[in-house]
């Protein structure tokens, strides 16, 4: 039984199989008659609809499963939540705040556990991205990204990602919003090219795409003001689009807060592409449910 809580829960061969099952225009009917259990503590309206519809396109059922309707730790332990939905599911997929308890759930090892996004990592983000970059170029191989903003949970899971198939990246922050030397040294173990500034303009020069996300996340509310200080300067624009390669396109994983980390403009920019890449969500989801179901 396999489990997808990071990107590196897969090997590069393995992460490419996933990638070419998402670009298939005829998915395997792995969930037909079957159930996916999508428990969600925390609410999105992408990765809500990207899931529900790849498990559809898979032939099964997909049940949206609130926060309420089973209070991990509150009405009942993560291990019986998992335990209990297995009893209904060939697969769960949770979002939640605590990594810890995708961990947990994983170690019952009673049905494959997929991280719908996490304080730690966000790896269906990931997989959109990369389906993203090599819907654009063809290839993944050679090409650089440059991440402008904190290094967040979405960030972890891109540089992993970009790390096992070829991308070169660099990521452009504060100093004190920056990655720590566990997950550089975490990117570099598995091949990755990967580069730190503290400006953004050096970091985005001849760049194949720029990507952004919210200074501030979920959760870190009371911190935004500080953020919005700290970040000042790094907001992404059409003059900084104007800097990447003449083939570049930026990337956002959305929802964008227009006006902050980016502005309205670059997202409106022909050279966005922040809606096929939201789409692209519900093809590696499908990709990534349909490699698991069969291991």
């Amino acid at each position: 039984m396999r489990h997808f809580l990071e990107v590196d829960d897969l090997s590069s061969a393995e992460l490419a199989e996933v990638l070419e099952l998402a670009a298939s225009p005829a998915p395997p009917q792995v969930l037909a008659g079957k159930g996916a259990g999508l428990v969600f503590e925390k609410p999105s309206a992408r990765t809500r609809n990207s899931s529900e519809m790849a498990v559809v396109q898979l032939g099964g059922h997909p049940m949206y499963i609130r926060d309420e309707e089973v209070g991990i730790d509150k009405r009942e332990s993560a291990e019986d939540v998992i335990r209990t939905l297995a009893r209904y599911h060939s697969l769960v997929a949770a979002r939640v705040y605590d990594h810890k308890v995708l961990e947990r759930m994983a170690a019952c090892e009673v049905v494959p556990v997929v991280n719908l996004l996490s304080d730690e990592g966000h790896p269906m983000q990931a997989l959109a991205d990369l389906v993203t970059l090599n819907d654009e170029f063809g290839s993944l191989d050679g090409l650089t990204l440059t991440y402008v903003g904190d290094a967040n949970n979405v960030w972890r899971s891109l540089a992993l990602g970009c790390a096992m198939t070829g991308v070169k990246s660099r990521i452009a922050c504060p100093g004190d919003y920056g990655p720590s030397e566990i997950d550089l040294d975490r990117v570099r173990a598995l091949g990755g090219d990967i580069e730190v500034f503290d400006r953004p303009e050096a970091a985005v020069e001849g760049v194949d795409a720029i990507y952004t996300d919210v200074w501030t996340s979920m959760g870190q509310e009371t911190e935004a003001e500080a953020r919005m200080r700290a970040f000042e300067g790094f907001q992404v624009t059409e003059e900084m689009l104007g800097l990447m390669s003449p083939k570049g396109i930026f990337m956002h994983c959305l929802p964008a807060h227009r006006g902050e980390e980016v502005s309205h403009e670059a997202v409106e920019s022909p050279l966005s592409r922040v809606f096929p890449q939201a789409e692209n969500r519900m093809h590696s989801a499908r990709g990534l449910f349909a490699w698991i179901v069969q291991q």
